[in-house]
């Protein structure tokens, strides 16, 4: 007889402890509805600037301050309506209600599109007279320049207001994927060779993936990726039409590539960019071939499977926490960033910004969403495994930042380029090693939080670098006008796996089918910035255990100056000098300083 293990709970079964606090967004649903409706109004309030944004330093200072206070309403409205959705997509209210705001967030941007429009027809001297006279312009100024700099790639007023107005049919690819994939996709349960049958869901899955049970993991892996493949054609045409949508745009806005204009956006350079993804694949592929090849021989594994990547080489050495004590440990660890920061940090674990749950419907992954004027809020979930805490730790480092950004500049000053965005939650998790190693720890702890720490960076230099190259390769081919198919996607997949790891990993078709793993493909070139911001943080969460105070408030001032500055100059600020490949091999040579200690404490 078989037995069923860990019943996925619906979100009504949920204990009200393992779930977040939507009433520091909106008491209730009624509340929220009135916020929709004033928005309306306000969108009309806004248009009454058309024809006028730019006739004097005044009106343009009004205008900009109006359009934050609508950015603002919106920004809660719409953070509402995602985290219902993430919470529970299996809720007809929660998808209708994604789709409302969806819509409204286009009317908003078409409504808006004007005054971008009319601020482009200013000369940049204009625009210093303007601030000189207005002194309030100042904190404006940065967003203007860089507005007036994309002009030779500014369509007409009409142009960009139609653009606009079909926001919700050029996000339609991220939706459609994330309904199908939180909704619709159901995957079989299991029967493993002790006769016991598992579930499984998108969510279950990675605590499968990193199962110290060979039958169990392999397994999980074989049903999750024949689920995968019965929708790769449908998968592949949504990520195809979200690449089609960008290089038409790129060719509309006279963009070399639809690369360069994604750069453009982050305000990253290609020698940057490419630097991000050459030098990590080239110098790290040695450095995880030995750390694969350590996991073949210490777990007697026949092959070294794709599926087995993740398999812990201390399987016996397990250590569970719960959240409380996870967040404790946290709190710990980052004591020496101050007590603003700690505050934050404290407030987010006490009062439910932590949205725990496991439960049907509930959105993969985790991330953190962080609505100007209120708090953030996380989405994880939690099965009492120690890389749960450092997934927490990481959201929390976004947490910090966010709410450090939002305290300290206005709304439009707020959200930096995404080549920095990854860099403070990942220094949490560098912070978090750093604390628990330096506890008095007997060898086998040592070894296994080395092994955490080694988790992060594969993470973030080899999950999300790959995930980058694949972007890179495509946008490559879809810039020549090849079409992109589930063939083309898995092959290219298969290819660069390939080059990767070598003969060191057996690679399958469950393999290739990565590319439908992750909904990162539809947010333009996210992927790469996470090894940007590991990069950043490795550096200097050295140099804060050198240096500590000092370092810790470079780094603080890093977080509080929002997009104030440029990305080189939010890592500078914070004591990291990008411009060179020179932080990312050193921080490349420390993941191979962590691989080598391994070896040695399994020879």
């Amino acid at each position: 007889m078989t037995q069923v293990l860990n019943k996925t709970l619906q979100r009504s079964e949920v204990p009200l402890e393992q779930t977040w606090d939507l009433k520091d967004l909106f008491t209730s649903s009624h509340e929220w509805e009135n916020e929709l409706d004033a928005i309306k109004v306000d969108l009309k309030t806004i248009a009454l600037y058309k024809g006028k944004v730019t006739e004097s330093a005044s009106t343009l200072l009004n205008c900009l301050k109006a359009e934050e206070e609508l950015a603002e309403k919106v920004g809660k409205v719409m953070t509402y309506a995602s985290l219902k959705q993430s919470a529970d997509g299996t809720n007809p209210d929660n998808q209708a209600n994604a789709t409302r705001v969806a819509s409204l967030y286009s009317s908003v941007n078409a409504g808006t599109s004007f005054i971008s429009s009319e601020i482009l027809t200013l000369e940049k001297e204009t625009l210093e007279e303007y601030v000189s006279e207005e002194r309030e312009l100042v904190h404006f100024r940065k967003n203007l320049l860089e507005l007036l700099e994309t002009k030779p790639h500014r369509l007409s007023a009409e142009a960009e207001e139609v653009l606009s107005a079909l926001g919700e049919v050029h996000n339609a690819p991220y939706m459609i994927y994330q309904r199908s994939l939180i909704s619709d996709m159901s995957f079989s349960s299991f029967t493993t060779d002790d006769n016991k049958e598992h579930p499984l869901t998108f969510n279950i899955f990675p605590n499968y993936e990193g199962s110290a049970n060979t039958d169990l993991r392999r397994k999980a892996y074989q049903t999750f990726t024949d689920t995968l493949a019965k929708y790769k054609h449908t998968y592949a045409a949504t990520f195809a039409t979200e690449v089609k949508k960008q290089v038409i745009e790129s060719r509309l806005r006279k963009y070399d590539s639809v690369t360069d204009m994604l750069l453009h956006s982050q305000h990253v350079s290609k020698e940057m960019y490419h630097n991000q993804l050459d030098t990590i694949q080239i110098e790290l592929a040695p450095h995880m071939r030995r750390l694969a090849s350590l996991k073949k021989r210490v777990l007697g594994l026949d092959k070294m499977y794709f599926c087995d990547l993740k398999a812990p080489l201390d399987p016996k050495f397990n250590p569970q926490i719960t959240y409380e004590k996870a967040s404790k440990l946290i709190l710990e660890s980052l004591k020496i960033m101050g007590p603003e920061y700690m505050e934050i940090m404290e407030e987010a674990l006490q009062n439910r910004w932590v949205d725990t749950a496991n439960n049907v419907g509930k959105g993969s992954g985790a991330f953190c969403s962080s609505p100007y004027g209120v708090h953030p809020y996380i989405l994880m979930t939690w099965s009492d495994s120690m890389r749960n805490a450092y997934t927490l730790a990481h959201e929390l480092g976004h947490a910090g930042h966010f709410r450090l950004a939002g305290r300290y500049q206005r709304i439009s000053n707020t959200r930096p380029s995404r080549y920095f965005v990854e860099a403070p939650s990942t220094m949490n998790e560098m912070l978090l090693t750093q604390h628990i190693l330096s506890q008095p720890n007997d060898e086998r702890m040592r070894r296994w939080v080395i092994l955490q720490s080694l988790g992060t960076y594969y993470h973030n230099f080899v999950t999300h670098i790959l995930e980058g190259e694949l972007q890179r390769r495509i946008y490559a081919l879809a810039d020549q006008d090849i079409p992109i198919t589930a063939k083309v996607l898995s092959e290219q997949k298969l290819s660069l796996l390939s080059d990767f790891w070598g003969d060191a990993v057996e690679l399958d078709e469950g393999a290739a089918l990565t590319w439908m793993r992750q909904p990162h493909y539809y947010m333009g070139l996210y992927p790469y910035t996470y090894s940007a911001g590991l990069t950043a943080s490795t550096a200097a969460a050295k140099q804060i255990a050198v240096e500590g105070k000092p370092a810790v408030e470079k780094w603080l001032s890093a977080l509080k100056a929002g997009s104030t500055l440029t990305p080189l100059e939010l890592m500078k600020q914070g004591g990291v000098d990008m411009s060179t490949p020179e932080p990312i091999k050193t921080a490349v040579a420390y993941v191979g300083s962590l691989v080598d200690e391994l070896e040695n404490s399994f020879s």
